[in-house]
Formats: C-alpha cells, sequence, structure tokens
C-alpha cells in the first residue's frame, strides 16, 4: 500500500511537472541574456523588459487588454450577481437545468464558438472592434461568475432581506444594506477571474476584434517573425497578470476544490 502512495505521488508530481515546465521555459528566457531563446542561460538581465516596454505596439496591446479585462470583469459581476439572484429564488431542479443551459458556451469548441459569434455580428451589422471582444468574453465568462456567485447564494439566509423589508427598506435599499456586503467578496472574486479569463483569450479574440491587438495577438504577432526573449517578456507578464488575479479570486471566494 505504502508503495501504491508513493507512485500515485510520483506520477501526480511528473503530470503537474509536464503541465507546469512551459511556463517556467518562458519565464526563465525572459531573464535571459542571451537574444535566443535556449539553453545554456550564460546569464541573467532585465534588458527584454526594457525592450518590451519600448516596443511601439506594446502600450496599445496592454491598454486594450486591460480595457476589455476591467469591462468585462465589472460587466460579468452585475450581470452575473442579478442571473444568481433570480437563479437562487428559482427551485434547485430548475436552477441547475439553467445552469446547464448557461453553461453551454463553455462546451462548444472555442473555434466554433469564436466563427459562431463572427457570423452573428455580422449578421447584426455590428462593427469588429473592442466592444465586440467584450460581448465575446462575456458569453464564455459568465457562466464562471453565476456558478461561484450562486454556489454563495444558495446558502443565504434570505431572511435578513426579509427582516430589512419589514423594517421599512425598499427593495433596493435592502440588497445594498443586508446582502451586498455579505456577497461583496465573493462578487470582486468572481469578477477578478473572468478578467484573468478575458485577459488570456486569444482565440476568440482574433476573430472578432477586427483591427487592433491585444497582449496574446501581439505575442502570436511576434511569433510569427522569431522567438525572442522579448516574447517571453510579454509572455511572463501575463501568465503574472492571470496569476496574481487567480489567486486573489480563489482568496476572496474562499473557494476550495
Amino acid at each position: 500500500m505504502k508503495a501504491r502512495t508513493l507512485l500515485e505521488r510520483a506520477a501526480a508530481i511528473l503530470f503537474v511537472a509536464v503541465l507546469l515546465s512551459p511556463l517556467l521555459l518562458v519565464v526563465l528566457f525572459a531573464f535571459s541574456s542571451k537574444a535566443i531563446s535556449n539553453f545554456p542561460i550564460p546569464g541573467w538581465t532585465l534588458r527584454w523588459f526594457r525592450e518590451m516596454l519600448a516596443f511601439e505596439p506594446f502600450p496599445t496591446a496592454l491598454s486594450n487588454s486591460l480595457l476589455v479585462g476591467v469591462s468585462v470583469g465589472i460587466l460579468s459581476a452585475i450581470i452575473g450577481t442579478m442571473t444568481a439572484l433570480g437563479l437562487a429564488c428559482l427551485p434547485r431542479r430548475e436552477a441547475q437545468i439553467a445552469m446547464l443551459a448557461l453553461a453551454l458556451p463553455l462546451m462548444l469548441p472555442p473555434l466554433f464558438l469564436a466563427v459562431m459569434l463572427l457570423v452573428w455580428f455580422l449578421f447584426l451589422g455590428l462593427t469588429l472592434g473592442l466592444k465586440t471582444v467584450i460581448l465575446a468574453h462575456l458569453l464564455f465568462t459568465l457562466p464562471f461568475v453565476v456558478v461561484v456567485l450562486y454556489s454563495r447564494l444558495s446558502s443565504f439566509d434570505f431572511r435578513i432581506i426579509e427582516a430589512a423589508r419589514d423594517l421599512g427598506a425598499s427593495p433596493w435599499r435592502a440588497f445594498a444594506d443586508a446582502m451586498l456586503p455579505v456577497i461583496m467578496p465573493v462578487v470582486i472574486g468572481a469578477a477578478l477571474m473572468a478578467v484573468a479569463l478575458s485577459i488570456d483569450d486569444f482565440i476568440l479574440t482574433s476573430f472578432v476584434i477586427g483591427g487592433g491587438n491585444t497582449l496574446p495577438m501581439l505575442v502570436m504577432s511576434t511569433l510569427r517573425t522569431s522567438v525572442t526573449p522579448m516574447t517571453n517578456a510579454i509572455g511572463t507578464m501575463l501568465i503574472s497578470l492571470s496569476i496574481v488575479s487567480t489567486l486573489i479570486a480563489l482568496y476572496l471566494t474562499r473557494y476550495r476544490g
């Protein structure tokens, strides 16, 4: 039994190492003093981060990614909270069916979803740009936000709201004073999850952005010419943004599995 446990742990460690090794290589080569991303690494430098900041398309791509990510986070928090509130008022079976319908976009292949959204936006006559990117990202981030918020609201004691209403509070005042302070950490955490998912997305963005750049698209465009440590520097910054946002989100939502 002990040998089996050791074997399972070794397999788990190997699996995690295989998953994380590409990310570690990206970070390592971002600090390499060599102009080519390979081993051995002769020394360490911040040169590639300085070149990244001086790279002409970088500021625009960064501002676009932050604009889209923050917009998606705010909108998904607002819409997701309203949706989760509505689901929490339904019987559990009906709420589960509605959750399954909301999760349908997550079950579709990303490429199919991107083509479908492109055709839909063109059918509606929308001009492709950052606004269509925000709408596309909302489609696949909202289910995550709703699931997190619904799991919190399903255990919320709604008698607090009833007590506030009995004391003369309006529906909005009861929500803002009695419920929102309780669920606010979860709302912020879910919004940060949406921000992390949005900033990392490439497939949907490349189909519906029309013109312009985000950080993932900038990385892809630089990879078409050559792989340099500056590309690794941009990737390192993307990884850092995603990890920080996700860790804060997991802490705020108290997610444990």
